[in-house]
């Protein structure tokens, strides 16, 4: 057989040596004319040197730039059962797939484990400065060594980096071929069109996506088989709660508009709904709310259909009633740590100002998230206000109220939202409550996100006394 020259190249693998109708090849490995070789994605790295071995190629792997390393863990946690579980069938599938724990089941340290297990250069794909901030401490802390990171004004390649999404895909043609681990947190974020590239682009043979919730509401989770690997292991909330979760509850409040409310909210609706039907759009449909957005802004009467839009959805989202249950149940978790979940930064603004709370928001600096955090947990607070950036990942071991003032119909944010309060601690109870105005169109939106096993064990009622 004839010596195959395998090399890197800006996020593709050129295979040299071969003729134009050699056969054996991954699909994914097509012949480019311009420079008369073999060319594939660097995704197709482990396929393309397994089929070169196993036909009995010589390969010279000029393509591979990551390291082996001896690198070990100086500080050692006991893993839980379904942390080792979660790894043997990682290694089963040969490095290569998806495990789906709940929020507070400690999925780093799975990634630990598997860093460990492979001993390869290692790229930890985060979706926020926060979580990269976070996973940057525990890895440094973890194995004792330098930890590099691009992303945030940073750009430290060492074997073992962290970076965003938004810089993997950038940075992705330079640095594929230096990792031989992929990890992917949160990696529902993965199957954009834009982000997939981070994997896509890279030959890492070794892979691992991380995710509580790996559904979509495009339906592109599919796509994780590709990027990543199948779904190799999963345990749901109400499978670890109690042992390793805080036990907790779920309470579902009603409430209900005054009568003047109703009214109003029925007119602007009313308004909204008569320019969506004029006009031919199905809302539902992937392209509903851009068409609009488009159509809305070319008229007068679409823009009073904005209006009515923004109106309703107010009317829903900050009912007079919820800001009562508010000022209620944080009178009665007044000893508690509590977080308030809005759609909104207007709404989570509003509860600021009304309840005399920090609020954090995307337009916070990461600093004073910080420190409003801190003062969380040491008590300095008992409550924060936030839209959407506490949803994912972000480490709020102190909490254990949760309110949602109101929010979106994705399964994956409410799933989130409990996740921030199940942290294990000695006699904690969790407690989840979501403030659904009635006879509204938040009533079908909250019927949408319960849609998962978490949430069996919800009860429609009011706090307890």
């Amino acid at each position: 057989m004839a010596e195959v020259e395998l090399t890197w190249r800006s996020g593709t693998l050129e295979v040299r040596g071969m003729s134009e109708d050699a056969t054996g090849l991954p699909a994914s490995c097509r012949w480019d004319p311009r420079t008369r070789c073999h060319r594939a994605p660097g995704i197709a790295y482990a396929a393309l040197v397994l089929g070169l071995r196993d036909a009995g190629h010589t390969l010279v792997d000029k393509a591979r730039a990551y390291e082996e390393f001896t690198l070990s863990a100086t500080v050692r946690r006991e893993p839980r059962p379904y942390q080792t579980e979660a790894i043997a069938a990682w290694k089963r599938a040969r490095g290569r797939g998806v495990v789906v724990l709940p929020t507070g089941a400690g999925k780093t340290h799975v990634a630990v484990m598997g860093i460990e297990l492979w001993k390869r250069s290692t790229l930890v794909v985060a979706p926020t400065l926060d979580l990269v901030r976070q996973w940057y401490d525990l890895l440094r802390t973890t194995f004792g060594c330098d930890v590099g990171l691009v992303g945030g004004g940073e750009h430290d390649v060492k074997p073992l980096t962290i970076t965003t999404y938004d810089s993997a895909h950038l940075h992705v043609e330079h640095l594929g071929h230096r990792f031989g681990l992929l990890v992917f947190d949160e990696c529902h974020h993965l199957p954009g069109d834009t982000y997939a590239l981070a994997a896509l682009l890279a030959l890492a043979p070794f892979r691992l996506g991380l995710t509580a919730t790996p559904e979509r509401a495009d339906g592109r989770e599919a796509r994780l088989d590709e990027l990543i690997g199948p779904v190799v292991y999963r345990r749901d909330i109400v499978e670890l709660s109690g042992d390793f979760l805080a036990e907790y509850d779920v309470v579902r409040i009603p409430v209900t508009l005054s009568p003047e409310e109703r009214d109003e909210y029925e007119s602007e609706r009313g308004i909204y709904r008569s320019f969506v039907a004029q006009s031919g759009i199905r809302m539902g449909a992937p392209d509903g709310w851009s068409k609009f957005i488009q159509l809305s802004a070319r008229s007068d009467h679409g823009r009073r259909a904005m209006q009515a839009y923004r109106r309703q959805r107010e009317l829903a989202f900050t009912a007079p009633a919820k800001l009562d249950w508010v000022e209620r149940l944080l009178f009665q978790h007044r000893r508690d740590r509590t977080i308030l979940f809005t759609q909104d930064n207007a709404t989570c603004y509003a509860l600021s100002r009304r309840f005399l709370i920090p609020a954090i928001t995307h337009q916070t600096k990461v600093k004073e998230r910080s420190a409003i955090l801190a003062g969380l947990a040491s008590g300095a607070y008992n409550a924060v206000a936030t839209s959407k950036v506490l949803n994912e990942g972000v480490d709020v071991p102190d909490a254990n109220v949760a309110v949602v003032v109101s929010g979106s119909g994705s399964v994956r944010e409410h799933v989130q939202r409990l996740g921030r309060v199940l942290r294990k601690k000695e006699g904690k109870l969790a407690t989840l409550y979501e403030l659904v105005t009635m006879d509204t169109s938040e009533t079908f939106t909250s019927e949408r996100r319960r849609e998962h096993s978490a949430y069996d064990q919800g009860r429609t009622r009011g706090p307890r006394e």
